[in-house]
């Protein structure tokens, strides 16, 4: 499938279930000092998960245009971007885990036909210091659909909480957050190694890849670090539009996807070296793939290379591309013919996007 098969896929199903299609927000968050950049679909949501009602209603589903400068060392791997899509759809009040988990089982099999038996799930260990409970619960429902219990997996808040400052202990005093339940997508590729003597779904080796996460939104962090409970119980979901195209497609590389495939090409073509050739090479390959892609959005949505905040993340893509482009053996300007590959999918699709 495309990009664009899996995002008309994925908002068709949930608008069928009652969810109103909002726009994404800015790259650039408006009215939000705390960080230079959009990162996922809730964060502009914040102020309706802490109880707001949302003008749109109660269910609500976008692909919301992200970036994460966190990620900026691990782009050259198979799955890694700075800057990337994510569907989402949530739930402010409404419907929980009952209704999310074989919402998401449903969409992933009947309409991406991803194999069944391919799915591996994790859920939330508890932490008994902090008062957090195991989430059973989330573990029975994924039984109860059908998923064999030896790929249902519990992991601690490293790997099974999500808030924007990550695990509890790191949560300011008002923080939503909560546990979560992830979706991997196995591709049955050989295990490294190197990565652990045992391959699982959050093993770094690249077989796994993470597709989705359910976020079940329920707890606040209280002033003495305590945890209480939100007025309502949220769900957030959050899956990685090009993660989830490289599963339908059964290949592990992000990077073969449509939406790279002119940019690619291009590099290929100026470089005379081809992608899928020296491991080195192609994570050069990746890491300009990935920050030409960035750079567009960014300097689409008015920003201009600078040494500070927002221009200094956008001037930081661009060296570094400038230095993969020269560790390819091309000595000519051509950041801009490799942005302009990208051009038809990611700017366009900002540009578009229903209001």
């Amino acid at each position: 499938m495309t990009v664009n098969e899996v995002r008309k896929r994925y908002l068709d199903f949930f608008s069928k279930r009652g969810h109103a299609i909002i726009p994404s927000a800015p790259i650039v968050p408006e009215n939000d000092p705390t960080t230079l950049f959009t990162s996922s679909g809730m964060q502009p949501l914040i102020p309706y998960l802490l109880g707001q009602e949302h003008p749109k209603g109660a269910r609500l589903a976008n692909s919301q245009l992200s970036f994460r400068a966190g990620d900026i060392e691990e782009v050259g791997d198979n799955r890694h971007t700075t800057f990337f899509e994510m569907l989402g759809n949530w739930s402010l009040g409404d419907y929980f885990k009952k209704e999310q988990l074989p919402w998401v089982y449903e969409f992933l099999t009947e309409e991406l036909n991803l194999p069944k038996e391919r799915l591996w799930v994790t859920c939330f260990a508890g932490d008994e210091l902090l008062g957090l409970p195991k989430d059973i619960e989330s573990a029975e429902i994924w039984k109860e659909i059908g998923v064999p219990e030896d790929r249902i997996l519990f992991y601690d808040a490293t790997k099974n909480w999500w808030s924007r400052s990550g695990t509890p202990e790191k949560m300011p005093t008002g923080e939503p957050g909560g546990p979560d339940s992830e979706i991997f997508f196995d591709f049955q590729t050989p295990h490294n190694p190197a990565f652990g003597e045992k391959c699982h779904p959050n093993c770094e080796c690249g077989r796994f890849m993470e597709i989705g996460n359910s976020v079940f939104m329920e707890y606040i962090k209280n002033a003495d670090g305590s945890f209480g409970k939100l007025p309502k119980q949220n769900v957030d979901f959050g899956g990685g539009l090009e993660r989830l195209t490289a599963a339908t497609n059964n290949n592990p590389d992000i990077f073969m996807i449509d939406v790279f495939d002119s940019a690619r090409a291009i590099l290929e073509k100026r470089s005379n070296k081809q992608y899928q050739g020296e491991a080195l090479l192609q994570k050069s390959f990746r890491i300009v793939l990935d920050h030409t892609r960035a750079a567009s959005v960014m300097l689409d949505a008015g920003l201009r290379p600078s040494n500070t905040e927002q221009g200094y993340i956008l001037r930081r893509l661009i060296r570094r591309a400038i230095r993969e482009v020269d560790n390819l053996g091309i000595k000519e300007a051509i950041l801009g013919e490799v942005a302009g590959g990208h051009e038809d999918e990611c700017v366009v699709f900002a540009r578009r996007y229903p209001d």
